[in-house]
């Protein structure tokens, strides 16, 4: 059956879209080139089991076949975009799904991309292979704009309808485009001056957050190398109704959306010479936050006379963000590996990761999780789901360590 949109790439960023747009009546098909992620086994991906049956039921359909995608009004690229080991934004499978969609190009389509990328990724890498390979002039042929995902897995205030759309077309006519299309999922749209700005709004986002957190999480260290309860700090600061905005240290940060900068082994392999000097110093920061939690571990062990060598050690939460199954970049994969190395003996206990292995070696999970907290020398929470009795926690493990901030005042030691 001929569909409205076409979601190319079923990730972390697709399906969210594809889930709003399918509430919201528009006939969508979601186009993935990799036949295990296009079954949906809906596992650790951004939608529960239940809510791919829920989209499934609703009338969505996916495939591996290209030419499905020249049968839409609207498509819209989702494809993910890793950072590679020299921290530069890997744009090869938005490339590809440019390619693919290229050849399926009608006129008169919108094509808007979603997926994170440089500032200039839209018109510089997007619109060329959209126009090479479909002998078609983006801005006169058919429309062109970017969107940068806002969607926060998780979280139950801020959802896909409520958090308003930024928009820059190719033209004010690929503006108006993409802004008829998003205006029928989001309450509020916003018109940026061009593509160019919308994937800078998106860098100035991630990166705002990044810094924040890392200013966090040096004060972690710091108010507890002075014996100062940091969280008592924080509770004390927010309450100021101007100039400041709150933000929780934790073990590390994860995601899909890592700090960029976008002078640093860009893809056009260039620099500006103006490297974001503060971003580069959150990454190091941040990245530097699972051994400070592995020091804190290895501390409180032998605080109370025991060594990480031997240790038994309970994990709780594995993923990146509380009450979801997405373990994209999550703290928690170099926290197990480093008490590994340690000679610690680990187990795990997360409602929404039924299985966990780190350096290839499968990860025992714990079936009673008060049992294994009395029975564990150290407990670390990780990441706080709502599922868990903290407080219950608390008076079960023996040794508590709350990377999170999220057990009650006094029940745990906090980083």
């Amino acid at each position: 059956m001929p569909a409205d949109l076409a979601v190319i790439g079923l990730g972390a960023l697709g399906l969210p879209l594809a889930q709003a747009a399918t509430a919201a009546g528009i006939g969508t098909i979601g186009y993935d080139p990799d036949p295990r992620t296009a079954a949906l086994p809906g596992t650790d991906g951004p939608l529960s089991p239940a809510e791919i049956r829920r989209l499934l039921s609703a009338g969505f359909r996916t495939t591996t076949d290209p030419t499905a995608l020249g049968r839409v009004r609207t498509a819209v690229v989702c494809a993910p975009v890793p950072l590679g080991e020299d921290r530069a934004l890997d744009l090869g499978a938005v490339a590809e799904a440019a390619r693919a969609l290229a050849v399926q190009l009608r006129p008169h389509t919108t094509v808007i991309l979603e997926s994170t990328g440089y500032p200039g990724t839209t018109e510089d890498v997007v619109r060329p292979l959209l126009e090479e390979g479909s002998g078609l002039t983006a801005g006169r042929d058919f429309h062109l704009a970017c969107s940068p995902t806002r969607h926060d897995p998780g979280n139950r205030t801020h959802r896909y309808g409520n958090t308003p759309k930024v928009i820059g077309g190719l033209t004010p006519a690929c503006t108006e485009a993409a802004a008829a299309f998003y205006g029928r999922l989001t309450d509020k749209v916003v018109r940026a001056r061009g593509p160019r700005e919308a994937e800078t709004a998106k860098l100035l986002e991630t990166n705002y957050r990044h810094v924040n957190i890392a200013l966090m999480n040096e004060m972690a260290v710091f108010c507890h190398d002075i014996g100062v309860d940091l969280w008592d700090v924080i509770r004390c600061a927010e309450t100021k109704p101007f100039g400041f905005q709150s933000f929780r240290p934790g073990p590390g940060v994860g995601g899909h959306a890592a700090p960029i900068d976008p002078n640093y082994l860009s893809y056009k392999g260039r620099s500006l010479g103006h490297p974001l000097r503060m971003v580069e110093l959150a990454q190091e920061v941040n990245g530097r936050m699972p051994r400070y939690v592995i020091q804190r571990c290895a501390t409180l062990l032998n605080e109370h006379g025991k060594s990480a060598r031997g240790a038994r050690v309970l994990l709780l939460g594995v993923t990146y963000k509380p009450d979801i199954g997405d373990q994209a970049g999550s703290p928690a994969r170099e926290v197990a590996s480093r008490l590994m190395e340690l000679g610690a003996n680990l187990t795990y206990h997360d409602p929404y990761v039924p299985q966990w292995s780190v350096l290839d070696r499968p990860v025992p999970r714990a079936d009673s999780l008060y049992e294994a907290a009395s029975a564990a020398d150290l407990t670390v929470l990780l990441q706080p789901h709502r599922t868990y009795d903290l407080q219950g926690l608390a008076v079960k493990a023996q040794l508590l360590l709350d990377t999170r901030g999220a057990t009650p005042t006094g029940a745990a030691h906090r980083l």
